[in-house]
């Protein structure tokens, strides 16, 4: 198994100390650095900036908004980020979710599987430097009856195959993922619960593709924080993960709702949802079990975090993406290197 960092979301006033962070994974051997996106800052230029301050960890957008961008800007912007860190660029993508995608980009929300899948054979149809001609239900390209005409990209990624990854909850996008992308970008993953929340459904994907797990990366975002007093530590997640299971979506489409529930918290994550989108954020947060909160970060000392991340290689990750959590640049930081610790710790380094 190797590790990741995760640097969320930039421009709320921490950026040297990102930066910082991502330079200390790369010194210290991480695998490889994610930026995300919603409707702040965009993960291209984070990218980058990071890829242009760091020598050897790779960089990876999670996740590139599918509404946010034509296929073949991706395409593009994929091409070049690949060039100009020397095959260091790993694309991430996503649907977002409707709030952003019908309320920010002004696209609408439907049939987001089809809609994944013509983007993805579009993308790679463009990196692989094909000229680009393309009929499906959302794209036509060229547009039929005008001048436009099939071009191919004039940029040279570094590789001939740039890794392309799939932010997935529902067993439906698992499935497609694990059918058509290189690896899966997961959220809120439980070891305990891997297997039937996720990676079943990733297999019967790979498997209607004529492919094996082999290869395919297994790659869940993971909170980590550093201390003695584990319940206390929970605590300092319990907005986050109001956030996410009550308030990040509508009553009737809240993806991590639903994975909340299939992991076994059906009433609490109703009980989690009617507080929040009622405006009750403090009682929202209390009422998230302390088991949830325990089961989907890394809490306490390196031992007892060596424990987990060896519950996550057993359970079938590949890249285990921490989210070193801190008040200060130095708590963050020996929350990274305490990453590297554990891995050894567990015997996974």
């Amino acid at each position: 198994m190797r590790l990741g960092i995760n640097l969320g979301y930039w421009g709320a006033g921490m950026d040297a100390d990102n930066l910082a962070v991502a330079q200390e994974a790369d010194r210290l051997g991480y695998d490889v650095c994610w930026a995300a996106e919603a409707y702040g800052s965009d993960a291209p230029t984070v990218l980058a900036w990071v890829a242009a301050q760091t020598e050897r960890i790779d960089v990876g957008s999670a996740i590139l908004q599918i509404p946010a961008r034509q296929p073949a800007m991706t395409a593009m912007t994929a091409a070049t980020l690949d060039s100009l860190t020397k095959g260091r660029f790993r694309l991430g993508l996503g649907v977002s979710g409707p709030q952003v995608s019908e309320g920010w980009y002004g696209v609408k929300f439907d049939k987001p599987l089809a809609r994944t899948r013509e983007y993805v054979e579009i993308v790679r149809k463009a990196m692989s430097r094909e000229r680009l001609s393309y009929e499906g239900e959302h794209w036509t390209l060229p547009l039929p009856g005008g001048p436009g005409k099939p071009l191919k990209l004039t940029v040279h990624p570094e590789r001939e195959h740039i890794p392309l990854y799939i932010a997935a909850i529902g067993p439906k996008n698992l499935e497609q993922t694990g059918e058509i992308a290189d690896g899966a970008l997961l959220i809120f993953p439980a070891a305990e619960h891997l297997e039937e929340t996720a990676l079943r459904h990733i297999r019967a994907g790979r498997e209607k593709a004529g492919l094996t797990m082999d290869g395919f990366d297994v790659c869940p975002t993971v909170p980590l924080a550093l201390g003695e007093d584990v319940n206390a530590l929970a605590d300092m997640f319990r907005p986050y993960t109001a956030l996410y299971v009550g308030g990040m979506g509508s009553r009737k489409q809240n993806f991590y709702n639903q994975l909340a529930q299939r992991m076994g918290y059906e009433k609490e994550a109703a009980d989690i949802q009617e507080k929040y989108l009622s405006g009750d954020k403090t009682g929202a947060a209390a009422a998230v079990p302390h088991s949830l909160i325990d089961s989907t970060t890394l809490l306490g000392q390196v031992e007892r975090i060596a424990d987990g991340m060896k519950a996550y290689a057993e359970a079938g990750v590949t890249t285990l993406t921490l989210a070193p959590a801190g008040f200060t640049l130095d708590e963050r930081i020996a929350a990274l290197r305490a990453g590297t610790e554990a891995m050894e710790l567990a015997g996974l380094a």
